[in-house]
């Protein structure tokens, strides 16, 4: 009579033999199962609190049946996909353990529900469970960061200086990285030479008008004046440019890494940058430094340095500033081309992808990149026309044409290598959709510094060559540079410093 009746609640309504709720070797109702034992009460007559003679046994997410009388229950029929055929989709809920008492289920979703719309489905053990689709069907606009004025006045700033034939002067160095340049003429790294340096720069005649759109100083710069009295943002804007600040505190180790870097200084940063926007300041830079070598850069140094950098963004352009955005990828190593093109592309995919997460408006800004060349020490050299041809693929791969201009950095090439690899890069045959300029600061004034000396009396030969290798860089971004014949010893010079900084 017992057995009979413990056959009946095994059939009975509440339960099937192989039913996804309970059965012989169910989970929730079962012959000694593991919710509902054999008197039908919540407790077990022979079961352990992980399962009965007949329940389901699960630890470290498998699923262990009792019983060895019977089959496990067949799989639930496939379900139809709008492709044809069967097929199931699963998707984890996260939760504890799978196949623990807390676990979130597994439930089974075809592409053709509706979204929004609650489904009753079996997950992977049987049970039917009843969950919400979690699939957004509209996607929230962001709360407009900036006001159509301001995006005017971003975008307006950023243009004017990738005008044609226009560039970039960097002369943004830091006290520390000055003082390794004025040591190698023999000058002495006091604040007044620093500032007749910079002064002989700004003050070159009117040659360089168009060849110049924007200058980037560094804070102890931004507030020294010219012999006349003018601050130099006043100078640099007499000249028809406009003034950029560096605002980055330098690298710092990246904690866990094989010696890699990110950039600090985002705080304050808001504060600094209205400051900076009343002093006159027009446009921002920030430094991130990656580099290739058989471990790096890593994914970890990837995303936080592109992270960094579109924080660094949207801060700027909340204050009225375009953002230079610069990772640079060193040239330190014996890596390839083809190496070189991998990298800046994954790079520069993470730095667009971080800059679209965090609103930044595109029109607004402006990039600062390497150019695609092979590490230092690569055996193989490569021409200007492969490496423009690997850069200009790499950009066209990864920077939005909503971007208005491509400001490379130098790099370490020399100052006739930086001129003739930007001029090939914008006679390559691909479609160019942004302005592709320099922003140069070795480059730019190698051969300058050398002429100066250090000495007052050299200033109108260091200017000469200041305003030559200008002139050869605009026209180099028009793509209409020819060299007039051999370049000079300093022209011609490596300027490769091997984890350089700034």
């Amino acid at each position: 009579m017992w057995i009979l009746w413990g056959i009946n609640r095994i059939l009975g309504c509440k339960s099937r033999l192989w039913g996804a709720k309970g059965g012989f070797c169910g989970e929730q109702i079962g012959f000694w199962g593991a919710k509902v034992g054999f008197d039908g009460e919540k407790k077990r007559i022979l079961g352990s609190p992980k399962g009965g003679f007949g329940g389901a046994n699960r630890r470290g997410g498998r699923e262990v049946r009792g019983c060895f009388l019977l089959p496990p229950p067949p799989p639930p029929p496939p379900l139809e996909t709008p492709l044809g055929g069967g097929g199931e989709i699963p998707e984890d809920i996260p939760g504890d353990i799978p196949g623990s008492a807390r676990a979130a289920p597994r439930t089974l979703r075809t592409r053709s529900d509706t979204p929004g719309r609650s489904r009753t489905l079996p997950d992977t053990f049987g049970h039917f469970r009843t969950l919400p689709d979690t699939r957004a069907t509209k996607m929230s606009p962001p709360v407009p960061a900036l006001t159509p004025e301001q995006k005017k006045e971003l975008a307006s700033i950023a243009q004017r200086i990738v005008a044609p034939g226009k560039g970039i002067l960097a002369a943004d160095e830091s006290t520390g990285s000055i003082a390794k340049r004025l040591s190698s003429v023999g000058a002495e790294n006091t604040e007044e030479n620093r500032r007749w340096y910079r002064q002989l720069l700004f003050t070159a005649d009117k040659r360089v008008e168009p060849c110049i759109g924007g200058v980037i100083l560094f804070h102890e710069t931004m507030y020294q004046k010219a012999d006349d009295g003018r601050p130099f943002p006043q100078v640099i804007r007499d000249k028809g440019a406009l003034v950029g600040i560096k605002v980055d505190k330098g690298v710092v180790p990246l904690a866990g890494t094989n010696g890699e870097t990110t950039t600090q200084g985002l705080d304050g940063l808001m504060e600094r940058c209205a400051q900076y926007k009343k002093d006159g300041a027009d446009f921002a830079k920030w430094r991130c430094v990656l580099k290739i070598s058989a471990h790096t850069p890593t994914r970890l140094a990837v995303m936080e340095n592109a992270n960094v950098l579109a924080r660094y963004a949207s801060i700027c352009q909340q204050n009225g500033i375009v953002p230079i955005v610069e990772p640079e990828i060193l040239p330190d190593g014996d890596h390839d081309l083809k190496t070189c093109q991998y990298v800046t592309e994954k790079v520069l995919a993470a730095v667009y992808k971080a800059l679209s997460d965090h609103h930044v408006y595109l029109e607004g800004t402006l990039l600062k990149p390497n150019m695609v060349t092979a590490g230092h020490a690569c055996a193989t050299k490569y021409s200007p026309e492969e490496i423009a041809m690997a850069t200009v693929t790499a950009l066209r791969r990864t920077v939005p044409p909503a971007v208005p201009g491509i400001t490379f950095l130098s790099g370490g090439q020399s100052e006739e290598e930086a001129s003739l690899n930007l001029n090939a890069i914008n006679r390559c045959p691909l479609a160019r959709p942004w302005a592709l300029t320099f922003s140069y600061g070795r480059a730019l004034q190698a051969s300058a510094l050398k002429a100066w000396a250090g000495k007052k009396d050299n200033t109108k030969a260091a200017q000469e060559e200041y305003v030559k290798r200008a002139l050869a860089n605009s026209l180099a971004c028009q793509g209409k540079y020819t060299p007039s014949g051999p370049a000079g010893a300093a022209a011609s010079e490596s300027l490769f410093v091997s984890n350089h900084a700034y």
